[in-house]
């Protein structure tokens, strides 16, 4: 089974790029790539379950997109020279956890048509510059409608 993603980047620093990490290790790709300007950013995509929910406390994910361990699971945001702007001066990950998602988060999502899970991120950091590592804190992952 698949889900559907939708991350908000809050607020970006302007003149920045984004991306959303596809792979690990050195043969990772960037995409949906984004400069920054005065409007939030925003990244829509699938991941899939794993787990037994008859067996597991909690379900793990999988897919091009998911890194880290079972119950630590997360997602990358590549900032600057990490999302190809050879020129940044900015060299950055934003790591996205997937903590949060249970089978019941599942399963309201699965009964609500057309919806997609969602979490708000605020991506500028105290000094103005882009926030990275583990996003704290994190406000965790809602059923939402999707936005047009």
């Amino acid at each position: 089974m698949e889900i559907n993603l939708h991350l908000i980047l809050l607020d970006p620093p302007p003149a920045v790029t984004f991306g959303l990490q596809k792979g690990s290790g050195n043969t990772y790709q960037t995409i949906q790539t984004q400069r920054s300007g005065t409007e939030d950013l925003h990244f829509k995509f699938s991941i899939e379950i794993k787990g037994d929910k008859q067996k597991d406390a909690l379900p793990g994910f999988k897919g091009p997109f998911v890194q880290g361990p079972r119950l630590g699971n997360f997602f990358y945001i590549d900032i600057g020279t990490y999302s190809g702007e050879s020129e940044s001066v900015w060299g950055r990950r934003l790591k996205v956890p997937l903590t949060g998602i249970t089978w019941e988060l599942i399963d309201k999502l699965a009964a609500t048509q057309g919806a997609i899970l969602q979490t708000i991120v605020p991506v500028k950091g105290k000094d103005g510059t882009p926030n990275c590592a583990t996003v704290k804190p994190f406000a965790g992952w809602a059923v939402k409608q999707p936005i047009k």
